[in-house]
């Protein structure tokens, strides 16, 4: 997304020539950089980034599944445990046995020896794990600043229609003012007054509609890195530079560095691991014992060894291992499946975003210009009585609608842009 640091300051110009020139001033102040810092409190993109990045709770998650994967990796670094066996015979029976005199008692230790490896591909396991956590938390960080910077995008369009509102009151008063004089002149009935101050009392709700629909904004866009009010007055940025396309085979290619993309390779590699972990366990471990064994009746010691081995143990754990290789295979495929709509995903933001870039662009250069010439003929022409009062309202109108579209167009561009640099992880070129 191509937003820069440009500051927007907030002025009267009521005093202006014509509404149109309050207008171009008012859009001149949002796109030029001046020094208000002391004033009051800016937040361009790249804090509001930062701030979301270290302060939000879903990214801190991640921290808690981390040092749950070092506790993890820790037992799983451990060798078999040692046991020790105490076994007593013989005792607290009949005849003889009824006494401890004849009671034969053993203590040994006793573990495992594990066969095939499987402390290593424990560990192995763990690692690919945390490769795949680490994977996890760039998709989350993407997401995150996607939807911090869309909704970046809605207040700096907000600001914009908050101007787009108060030019509307302006306009709508100056209406009031030429009708007024055509009435006293004789040349406009009180119905063409009233309805002007009709629209003026609905140019006041919008203007408070709008400030209130910025407040909300901001304060969406503050809760992102947790704060409950907001601490900014207004956003720094550009809503109609929109930077340089690449081609869509170019953009396409980049889904590659996508890390929804890549945590596949590594959700694959925690996958292979887990195979790897399944045929280990198809070597069966040795448990072995070694102790010493004492009788009370004949007061002599003597050595005792065993040892026990699983049969079968492969063939027992062929599912598990089948069961491993099929959801390698489906990694395979949901990768795929997730290149395709990430595909259709790019192409969809692409296209939409080249649109809506043509029709600002056109707006800009063409369409409103010649609305305002248009409406300065025409209250002009209303003026000398040659047009009616609808013919300047509607073309008073008519400007209005091409400006406010001019602001859906624009942010709708970004918008578009910043969904393609996540699905690229690429920043698009200036």
């Amino acid at each position: 997304m191509v937003l820069n640091t440009s500051v927007y300051r907030k002025i009267a110009i009521r005093r202006c020539v014509t509404p149109q020139v309050k207008y171009i001033v008012c859009l001149a102040l949002s796109l030029f950089t001046v020094n208000v810092y002391a004033i009051e409190k800016q937040l361009n993109l790249k804090d509001a980034i930062q701030w979301t990045l270290k302060k939000n709770p879903e990214l801190k998650i991640f921290e808690f599944k981390q040092n749950m994967l070092i506790g993890r990796e820790r037992t799983a670094n451990l060798t078999p445990a040692y046991e020790l066996d105490i076994e007593a015979e013989n005792f607290a029976g009949s005849g003889k046995f009824n006494q401890f005199d004849s009671a034969e008692l053993t203590v040994a230790l006793s573990s495992v020896i594990e066969m095939g490896n499987k402390r290593s591909a424990r560990i192995a396991l763990v690692s690919s794990s945390r490769a795949l956590l680490i994977a996890e938390k760039e998709v989350a960080a993407l997401n995150l600043m996607a939807q911090v910077t869309e909704k970046f995008v809605e207040v700096l369009a907000a600001q914009q229609r908050v101007l787009l509102s108060e030019n509307a009151l302006d306009l709508a008063e100056e209406t009031l003012k030429i009708v007024s004089q055509r009435n006293r002149a004789g040349a406009t009935p009180e119905a063409e007054v009233k309805r002007s101050k009709a629209v003026i009392a609905q140019a006041n709700l919008t203007v408070q509609s709008e400030h209130k629909r910025l407040e909300y904004l901001k304060l969406s866009l503050a809760a992102y890195w947790g704060e409950t009010s907001v601490s900014f007055s207004r956003v720094n940025g550009d809503l109609y530079q929109f930077g340089h396309d690449s081609d869509f085979n170019s953009l396409f290619a980049q889904l590659e560095n996508n890390p929804a993309i890549q945590i596949y390779a590594n959700e694959q590699r925690l996958k292979e691991a887990e195979i790897r972990l399944a045929k280990t366990e198809s070597n069966a471990n040795i448990k072995w014992s070694v102790g010493v064994r004492r009788s009370q009746e004949s007061n002599d010691t003597a050595l005792v060894a065993g040892f026990s081995l699983p049969l079968f143990a492969e063939k027992r754990n062929s599912g598990a291992i089948a069961s491993a290789l099929a959801e390698r295979d489906q990694v395979v495929v949901d990768k795929e499946v997730t290149k395709l709509r990430f595909r259709n995903y790019l192409l969809r933001a692409y296209s939409n975003r080249k649109q809506a870039i043509l029709t600002a662009n056109a707006l800009r250069k063409s369409v409103i210009p010649m609305l305002e010439e248009a409406l300065e003929d025409t209250q002009l022409a209303y003026q000398k009585g040659r047009y009616g009062y609808l013919d300047y309202v509607s073309a008073r109108q008519e400007l209005l609608n091409a400006r406010r579209t001019l602001i859906d167009a624009a942010s709708a561009a970004l918008i578009y842009g910043a969904e393609i640099e996540k699905l690229t992880n690429e920043a698009l070129s200036l």
